[in-house]
């Protein structure tokens, strides 16, 4: 639930102003006492209930010749720009433009330039009329409207392509922000994911192996995303899991929902009126410490993400208002989850820069690969490792760019084929935007500071002890399965070698016939012992004065000699040769 003028699905904490001058009468009577208001639902039919996600195959067709009707304006086939791929899917309809939204924080799967590109989105859209929005929330309730709510306000916080947020009273007069769903809404989402999943299918066919992401696996993602979106009581439990983990920190807040008027497509909360983060003039008017605001806002994000691994995953300016002394989270309808494992090889990534660690940082992501990694090339990524602390390790902590770091880590493991889970990616692009909102509270300062001094303040020796028994104990257990298989392989090499079944492939880096290679290094080395040999015959005969001697010089040593020296630079000269031919290849 952004700030006023915010254009994402849950807008506005406040009537705009432009709202309150088009229907100043509403305005006034919802600020009134309960029982004065000149405003009331009134009675209207009711809608039946809600349809399922069910998809027939004719209005299937119809939407995909109007989405091949719009992509053919865009001439896609000879690629799109990151400005037409954002006009291209404001045209196509909200489906696409959530996909967007999306897409925007996954630079594993898209160029930077387009990320930045489609976090532009425009998401404000006409909003739904009064008739529909009661016959929308009348079709979700048992009870009557009247028995529930004391006043809607005609005129919406904020309209976006998904729902729309109101104004209004409850029947026992607190205040509260109602968000309603688009009607059918849900079963449009389906009717496009159905179509995305089929081009996807059709799309892997043609491209094979040769794909840099599992465009299949993207589009159940994004379906998945897409149903926890439009269900709203995801978003209410949200809401309630972010309080709890809250409630000792007097400074951050959220809307509390009202879990028995909350259903799939309508949540209720309390309203929050207060003033945009982004205004920093106002904030400091009213008496606020801009530096303080900053460092706190970092420092619960911190916790969020290493204690309690539910963070919020769009901290943009829109959805934070500071509000009597507290900094409120809107919109909690994006969030990400981080594992005790993740959260862990997280921490171990961030400092295994700081102490120039490749091999460490190599761990930890390996750690975070939701893939077999199998198949990765150790050294060629040890050698990317290196390039990125080059970049970054030499900064002092304080210094370091997190949000940078994340994503240079996560193209360089999208190059050597490491599947990151999404939620990691998530996090680079909440820490970036979060980096963004804070500049202007914190000049000079990194977050990363921050959140090294949270974790140093938060250290429960305990906590680490027992984290570090997890590690040993798990690092025991395959050690422990790796012993036992290598002794039951031991066993099978034994008994095949008894039988004279034992066989061996040999496969040396950079050689193409290994055999061969082995070979001529012990022909080579055989031609050095005989050269050796000489060398020591001949000079045994030549301190013995073996006969025939000619002019005092014994002749098989002199012979003995000059074959060892034209072998000697015979081999020398063809290593040199060959030397030659591998600089040049």
């Amino acid at each position: 639930m952004p700030a006023p003028g915010n254009t994402h699905d849950s807008p506005g904490t406040a009537p705009s102003e432009a709202a309150r001058s088009q229907d100043p009468s509403v305005q006034e009577s919802l600020d009134a006492e309960p029982g004065s208001w000149t405003e009331t639902i009134g009675l209207l039919t009711g809608l039946s209930g809600s349809g399922q996600d069910s998809i027939s195959r004719a209005t299937k067709a119809a939407r995909l010749r109007e989405i091949v009707r719009i992509a053919g304006r865009y001439d896609i086939l000879n690629g799109l720009t990151p400005q037409t791929m954002r006009q291209l899917l404001e045209e196509l309809g909200p489906t696409f433009v959530k996909a967007g939204q999306i897409l925007s924080m996954r630079s594993e799967i898209l160029p930077e330039s387009f990320c930045q590109e489609l976090t532009k989105l425009r998401t404000d859209v006409e909003p739904m009329d009064r008739t529909t929005l009661l016959e929308t929330l009348r079709a979700e309730y048992d009870t009557p409207l009247e028995d529930l709510f004391d006043a809607i306000d005609d005129v919406p916080l904020g309209s976006a392509s998904v729902a729309q947020v109101h104004k209004a009273r409850l029947v026992t007069g607190e205040l509260v922000a109602v968000k309603v769903q688009r009607p059918h809404m849900r079963e449009l989402m389906a009717q496009d994911i159905s179509i995305m999943r089929s081009l996807a299918r059709r799309a892997q066919r043609f491209m094979g192996d040769d794909q840099f992401v599992d465009i299949l696996s993207v589009v159940d993602e994004l379906w998945q995303s897409f149903r926890e979106e439009t269900d709203f009581l995801v978003e209410a439990s949200s809401l309630e899991e972010f309080r709890r983990n809250n409630a000792d920190v007097r400074y951050i807040d959220c809307p509390k929902p009202y879990k028995a008027l909350c259903t799939r497509h309508v949540v209720v909360m309390d309203y929050v009126e207060g003033i945009p983060i982004g205004q920093t003039d106002r904030l400091v008017e009213e008496g606020y410490d801009l530096e303080e605001i900053g460092t706190k806002l970092v420092d619960n994000y911190a916790q969020q993400m290493l204690d309690d691994g539910f963070f919020h995953a769009d901290p943009h300016p829109g959805n934070l208002v500071v509000r009597g002394g507290k900094i409120v989270y809107l919109d909690l309808g994006i969030m990400g989850r981080l594992t005790s494992h993740d959260r862990r090889a997280l921490a171990d990534m961030i400092f295994a820069v700081g102490r120039h660690d490749a091999a460490g940082l190599k761990d930890g992501l390996l750690r975070f690969s939701i893939a077999d990694t199998g198949g990765v090339d150790h050294a060629h990524l040890l050698g990317d490792l290196d390039a990125i602390i080059d970049d970054f390790g030499d900064a002092d902590l304080s210094e370091l760019d997190m949000g940078a770091f994340l994503n240079t880590l996560i193209a360089m493991a999208r190059r050597n084929g490491i599947e990151l889970p999404g939620t990691v990616t998530m996090l680079a692009r909440s820490l970036v935007t979060l980096e963004g909102v804070v500049n202007e509270f914190l000049p000079g300062v990194s977050i990363v500071e921050i959140i090294t001094q949270h974790v140093q303040a938060h250290l429960d020796p305990m906590a680490l002890a027992r984290q570090e028994a997890e590690r040993m104990a798990g690092e025991a257990a395959a050690a422990s399965h790796g012993l036992m298989g290598a002794a039951a392989q031991a066993d099978l090499l034994v008994s095949m070698l008894t039988r004279g079944q034992l066989r061996m492939n040999l496969d040396l880096a950079g050689s193409e016939d290994p055999v061969r290679d082995i070979a001529h290094a012990a022909d080579r080395l055989t031609m050095g012992i005989i050269i050796a040999g000489l060398v020591i015959g001949s000079s045994v005969v030549y301190y013995a004065r073996i006969k025939p001697v000619i002019f005092g010089i014994p002749v098989i040593g002199f012979l003995g000699y000059l074959l060892a020296l034209g072998l000697g630079l015979g081999l020398v000269r063809q290593i040199m040769r060959e030397g030659h031919g591998h600089h040049r290849r």
